[in-house]
């Protein structure tokens, strides 16, 4: 029988490889989900490498599984530290834990903490307009509910 800490320590000697890391390990009855990310995006022929690679390994073992290996997609939330690293200076939604959305820029990355820069009216003092200002908030990561990439077409 096949276990998640088999799966992810034969991914994890794959990786060692190249500038790719693991996202995360799904098994869900007899289906295997393996994400993978690449600051560079993920490339279709290094997945399908890494899911050839598994089969080598576990041969037989991997009979009675599906497969799939993939990228962690764009628009899905941020799992593992490497992914907030690789999108510093990019526009991100964080999802706080009282169920606030917020949207700005990721500007810092620290251990398990992170900066986002945020735009917010405010009313200057002796002044009776409000005007926009950036404004930097820190988040821990284990208390957001998530943060994910923002897809921009302009």
């Amino acid at each position: 029988m096949i276990n998640k800490d088999t799966i992810k320590t034969l991914v994890e000697e794959w990786l060692k490889k190249g500038d790719y890391f693991l996202v995360d390990i799904v098994m869900d009855g007899d289906r295997i989900v393996v994400e993978i990310d690449h600051k560079e995006g993920v490339w279709i022929e290094d997945c399908a490498e890494l899911s050839r690679y598994l089969q080598e390994q576990l041969g037989d073992e991997l009979g009675d599984y599906e497969l799939e290996v993939g990228s962690a997609g764009l628009g899905q939330p941020f799992k593992v530290e490497q992914q907030y690293q690789n999108h510093v200076g990019d526009e991100v939604e964080v999802l706080t834990a009282d169920g606030k959305k917020l949207s700005g820029v990721l500007k810092a990355v620290e251990g398990r903490m992170f900066t986002l820069t945020t735009t917010e009216k405010q009313i200057p003092e002796g002044k009776k307009r409000p005007v926009k200002v950036e404004v930097d908030k820190e988040f821990s990561m284990d208390e957001v509910k998530s943060t994910k990439y923002v897809l921009n077409f302009k």
